[in-house]
């Protein structure tokens, strides 16, 4: 019987092929995109906490994230944009946001939210001491690693 001859791999090529196969591995199979950051839906006092009053004719809502990680999400996420729709049925004017990293925390001022403010108005809460727990209302989607 005659024996056939098998060609043995050098050392460099099947090194080759192993890297390949880990490549490939890592890479997402065709038609498939890759799994997205999990995400919690949340209100907002569950990661911070708020206060609020006026400014005359002004609300003043200040918002402290529970960790500095949450501020950061915070501070990409809740835009004046944002906290504007939010209060769209209160809030008239504009809303300015002033940040306060050393303190985690975000100052929301909502332009023309209180009707004139004070003695001037006819609304109940003619502070806007609730605007602050309304702002804790707002749902967010967070990353589920910020919630551990």
């Amino acid at each position: 019987m005659a024996r056939a001859k098998v060609k043995k791999k050098s050392t460099a090529a099947r090194r080759a092929v192993k890297v390949r196969a880990k490549a490939a591995a890592r890479r997402p199979a065709r038609g498939t995109r890759p799994a997205k950051p999990r995400t919690v839906r949340v209100r907002l006092m569950d990661i911070a906490i708020a206060r609020s009053g006026d400014k005359g004719a002004d609300s003043n809502v200040g918002v402290m994230a529970k960790t500095p990680e949450l501020y950061e999400f915070l501070r990409k996420t809740l835009t004046p944009a944002r906290v504007k729709a939010h209060f769209r049925e209160i809030c008239m004017g504009g809303v300015d946001r002033y940040e306060l990293p050393n303190l985690r925390a975000l100052n929301f001022i909502l332009h023309d939210s209180l009707g004139g403010g004070g003695t001037e108005t006819q609304k109940t809460d003619a502070q806007g001491k609730v605007h602050g727990l309304a702002m804790l209302h707002m749902e967010l989607d967070v990353p589920a690693k910020l919630l551990r």
